[in-house]
């Protein structure tokens, strides 16, 4: 029964790193970004962009990480991000394509 603890935390830590998406961006390849020490998996379809973060790091609630996921999703997708929705691990972005320059 020894071996049952650290099979479970090598699942865990394998799992962790896992930037496999929801099964709405199945088939796109994802752009790596960094932002301020968080990494995430970019996939952009569309209206929406998804954001997994692949990088062991504390995170209990949304706050940070969800501000940092969603300038990630605007450097993957050129365009603004209207609201994020999901968890500190995957992240879900509406887009705002429509933004037009000012000046």
């Amino acid at each position: 029964m020894t071996g049952r603890p650290t099979f479970c935390l090598a699942l865990f830590l394998a799992l962790a790193a896992c930037d496999a998406p929801s099964p709405h961006f199945m088939g796109i390849a994802p752009t790596r970004v960094e932002v301020d020490g968080s990494v995430f998996a970019v996939r952009v379809k569309g209206r929406l962009a998804e954001a997994v973060r692949v990088n062991p790091q504390y995170a209990p609630r949304m706050g940070p990480i969800g501000e940092r996921a969603a300038r990630a999703m605007e450097q993957v997708s050129g365009c603004t991000v209207r609201e994020i929705r999901g968890d500190q691990a995957l992240i879900l972005g509406i887009l705002d394509c429509d933004v037009t320059p000012s000046g």
